[in-house]
Parts: structure tokens; C-alpha cells; sequence
């Protein structure tokens, strides 16, 4: 079962080859896939076909995990991520990640943005506070929580909660953001929001979002990855692959015939 080949010039992740194995239970089968910089490409299919799975190989979440093993190459701007010299700290900062509940730190707001900062060893109070509104600015927040920046995260609606792990986020100047299903578990207005929020941080970051949510999908995302049974059945452009698939499997699924 092979992707339809798309030219990606200058991907930021490309994946070569790989598999993804839970224990002796094989999840994902030979991936091949280049990721487009500064684009949102989006990973769609059903429940349990390895669309999180490959999300997580990216920053390495999967390392967490006991008792799995990655065969085949994952490179971010041409490195190995899965090399022994690997900084995974590094890594992880380079390619954050906003997950399907949001889970905010209990502090304060302004604690929650700086975090990665505050990890890293850095003291200067007016880094941090240019930091702060400018990544809460970059997640359309600060209008709202400007005045209240010393006051518990938890006191936030879900919806800006959401957008405060964006800039938790962003405060550390990733390359790529990784988004597990970021709307699940919010309202239609706030989805609306954060749908609206991904469009504005296309400018400046790589954006992978897994979405079971075949509206999202083609609303936000530049490409699109279809997945199914941990095989890539086909990548292409957003537009053209909801239009026109090449493949009758991607047709059913978007259609809705099955999944």
C-alpha cells in the first residue's frame, strides 16, 4: 500500500521508512513521509490507524512508553532524531506540542507561559515578561488576560485554556507545533477560535495536526495524510486530495463509507 508521491522541496521532518512497534504488535508499516515548512499538514483516519502514534514519534513522546521499538529514520532539518547524541530536552523544545486535553501547569498564567524558560535557566525579568506577551499575543490571548496575568491558569474557560498551551508553546521559539486533536474537547465557538489561531501561526511555525474531524481537516490544513491500519494510503494537498483522492480507500473514508 504505497502514498502517492508528492515533491516536498525543503521539508522540515521527513520520514523515512519507518516502523513503529508496541511490544510485537506492529502500529505503524513503512512511512514515508516530508513534511512542508511552515505549512499545516494534516493527519486524518480512523480511530486506533497510528495517526498519534506517528505524532508522537516526532518529539519522542513515544520514549515514555515501555517496551517499543522505532526502525527506519526520522530527520528534522536533515538530523537523526533518534540518534544516540539526540538532546531529547532540545528536541522537545524545538518541536512542541498542545494535547488533545489541555493541561495547564497549577500557577500562574504568566508562570504557565514562561515554564520552558524558566527550565532552561533564564532569569532576565524583561526577556521574560516580552516573552510572556508576546507568545500569549501569538496565541490571541493577551486582550483577554492581560490584567490577570498573576492569577491562576485553572480559572481559565477550556477554549483559553487551550490557547495558553499554545503559548506555552510558542514562548520557547519551536520550529514545529504538534496538535493531538487540540478541539476535541472544546465548544464550537472555541474550536472556531483556535481553528482561526492555527491560520494566524502558519506565518512563522510548521504546523501537524492529527483531527478525526474531516470538516477541520480541510478548513486549516495546507496537506493532508490519510492513515488506516497504520499504513500511509495517501498525501497530497488538502484541496485536491477532499476533491479529487487518488485512492478509492481515501474517497470511502472522506465520504464517509466507513471509519
Amino acid at each position: 500500500m504505497s502514498a502517492t508521491s508528492l515533491e516536498i522541496n525543503d521539508p522540515v521532518i521527513e520520514v523515512e521508512n519507518l516502523d513503529f512497534y508496541y511490544g510485537s504488535s506492529k502500529a505503524l508499516h513503512g512511512i514515508h513521509l516530508r513534511f512542508p515548512r511552515k505549512q499545516v499538514t494534516a493527519l486524518i483516519g480512523p480511530s486506533g490507524c497510528g495517526k498519534s502514534t506517528l505524532l508522537r514519534c516526532f518529539n519522542r513522546m513515544n520514549d515514555l512508553i515501555d517496551n517499543i521499538e522505532v526502525q527506519g529514520n526520522i530527520l528534522l532539518n536533515g538530523t537523526d532524531i533518534n540518534a544516540s547524541s539526540t538532546d531529547v530536552i532540545e528536541l522537545r523544545r524545538r518541536i512542541g506540542m498542545v494535547f488533545q486535553k489541555s493541561n495547564p501547569f497549577p500557577k500562574s498564567i504568566y508562570e504557565n507561559v514562561i515554564y520552558g524558560l524558566r527550565i532552561a535557566g533564564v532569569k532576565n525579568k524583561t526577556l521574560l515578561d516580552e516573552t510572556v506577551e508576546r507568545s500569549l499575543k501569538g496565541a490571541a490571548l493577551w486582550d483577554e488576560v492581560k490584567d490577570r496575568l498573576h492569577d491562576s491558569a485553572l480559572g481559565l474557560s477550556g477554549g483559553q485554556m487551550q490557547r495558553l498551551c499554545i503559548a506555552r508553546a510558542i514562548a520557547v521559539n519551536p520550529e514545529v507545533i504538534l496538535m493531538d486533536e487540540p478541539c476535541s474537547a472544546l465548544d464550537p465557538k472555541s474550536t472556531a477560535r483556535v481553528e482561526e489561531l492555527i491560520g494566524e501561526l502558519r506565518n512563522n511555525y510548521t504546523i501537524i495536526i492529527v483531527t478525526h474531524n474531516m470538516q477541520q481537516a480541510a478548513r486549516v490544513s495546507d496537506y493532508t495524510a490519510f492513515l488506516f491500519e497504520g499504513f500511509l494510503v495517501e498525501f497530497g494537498l488538502t484541496e485536491a486530495l477532499f476533491m479529487k483522492p487518488k485512492k478509492k480507500q481515501t474517497e470511502d473514508y472522506i465520504t464517509g463509507r466507513f471509519g
